[in-house]
């Protein structure tokens, strides 16, 4: 009876142990963006880092708000993906917009850009951060901008979609499709619910 009993305590332990091994653990791909370490603020002016933005499907694009050329196109792109992002799947969408220009955009500046622009919904996060963590985040995009006066940048139009553990799904840049970013965010959601 003893030996019985030790048999199936020994079974419990192997099958119990089997089980957590094939548990998911939550680890960070490699090749994630939640992997950088820069320290943001948002438009409410918190504290975060990129990681903390993991979850969620996210729409990327990197602008700054007193540009009066390509940015508002951008901007108007990026409503208008918004828009056509199913109610249902809206909640695990975040639409993110980073400023380029740092010194301009400050929480505040942005915030005040969100209401006017009516992008104040849950769904849009606007950042910013220093200047070596905003080149960085745009090496890591390839998005390439320059300061070409005090009040200008030149800089690439580049929306990105990213899976909800940081990996980059795709990128349209110059003339971009919308419907295919829409396209992309709705398969990603669907892959990660």
């Amino acid at each position: 009876m003893k030996f019985l009993s030790l048999l199936l305590a020994v079974v419990l332990f192997t099958t119990s142990c089997q089980e957590s091994k094939k548990q998911p653990t939550e680890t960070i791909p490699s090749n994630s963006i939640f992997n950088l370490t820069t320290q943001w603020h948002n438009q409410n002016g918190d504290s975060l880092h990129l990681n903390d933005l993991q979850g969620k499907t996210l729409v990327v694009v990197m602008i700054y708000t007193s540009c009066k050329t390509a940015c508002p196109i951008l901007v108007a792109k990026m409503k208008t993906i918004e828009s056509k992002i199913s109610r249902k799947e809206i909640d695990d969408v975040s639409l993110v917009l980073v400023s380029i220009d740092p010194e301009v955009d400050t929480p505040p500046h942005l915030k005040e850009f969100a209401k006017t622009n009516n992008m104040d919904a849950r769904q849009w996060t606007f950042l910013t951060s220093t200047e070596a963590a905003t080149q960085e985040f745009a090496n890591v995009l390839a998005m390439k901008y320059k300061k070409i006066s005090p009040i200008d940048f030149s800089h690439s139009n580049i929306i990105s979609v990213f899976s909800p553990n940081g990996q980059l799904v795709s990128q349209e840049e110059g003339d971009i499709d919308i419907d295919k970013v829409v396209a992309t965010v709705h398969e990603t959601v669907k892959k990660n619910r």
